[in-house]
């Protein structure tokens, strides 16, 4: 899986836990506090923000466990949590060594944008075979929109989509299909699903989000090669000068999922 920066994670997890369906993270909750097991299975947990997230809301004793194989972000998990959850460095690749026996619930945030459709299969035939929930959240849906427009708004977002579509560590990344294959997969497998928006919708008071996601955005485009390179930084220009504007939001989509037997 293609490495993450904690201070990245850090600054979008404010705008991350506003934006999460509330209805849907309550279900979650509900889901938890009535299903088998004492185990809640946090996968890709980066520092931990799903944990952050659910259990303050989250009555009945469980035991966290969460998953990662990067080394620094589970480093700063662990000072940031010490003993109040367990910590288990792995590849998620290896999707068996998932430890689901006592498991209540999966979570996963911000994930599933980034897997290729055969890991998707494989996580969702994994999960079925114990019936075991899935909640995951923020999924990005490819929108990507600005109130104050520039012509190169709907080009850029759409090199940036496509240049999505590569390894992020789990295959060729579906990108911003890739919720509604889990979502079709885990319907195959019997789940009752659960779908709901959970947009970033980003101002001024977010601006330093808004300025390291403009320049993800213009680092993947420059990759991607499709736009000429004057025009982009005209755009790029433009988009930093808009963030201080009032008035002026953008918003990108996600997707939350809530799948249970």
């Amino acid at each position: 899986m293609s490495g993450f920066d904690k201070n990245w994670l850090a600054l979008r997890e404010p705008v991350d836990a506003r934006s999460r369906d509330k209805a849907l993270l309550a279900a979650a909750v509900e889901a938890i506090e009535n299903a088998p097991g004492s185990t809640i299975l946090d996968i890709g947990c980066g520092t931990g923000a799903t944990f952050r997230a659910l259990s303050p809301k989250i009555e009945r004793k469980v035991h966290w466990q969460l998953f990662d194989n990067d080394r620094r972000l589970l480093d700063e998990a662990r000072r940031l949590h010490g003993n109040a959850v367990e910590f288990i460095r792995c590849d998620l690749n290896n999707i068996e060594a998932l430890p689901l026996t006592d498991a209540r619930l999966v979570t996963a945030s911000a994930l599933f944008d980034l897997c290729s459709e055969q890991f998707i299969r494989r996580f969702a035939e994994r999960i079925s075979t114990t019936g075991i929930g899935l909640y995951a959240a923020l999924n990005y849906d490819g929108e990507m929109t600005w109130s104050k427009p520039h012509p190169l708004d709907q080009a850029i977002a759409g090199s940036f989509n496509a240049h999505q579509l590569s390894d992020k560590g789990f295959g060729v990344s579906l990108g911003p299909a890739g919720w509604k294959t889990l979502v079709e997969c885990l319907k195959e497998r019997d789940y009752t699903l659960q779908v709901a928006p959970s947009p970033w919708i980003m101002t001024a008071a977010d601006a330093g989000l808004q300025r390291r996601f403009i320049d993800g955005v213009i680092r993947a485009i420059y990759e991607y090669g499709q736009l000429d390179e004057n025009e982009i930084g005209d755009w790029a220009g433009f988009r930093h000068r808009m963030v201080d504007v009032e008035g002026s939001l953008c918003r990108v989509g996600h997707q939350d999922i809530l799948a249970l037997r």
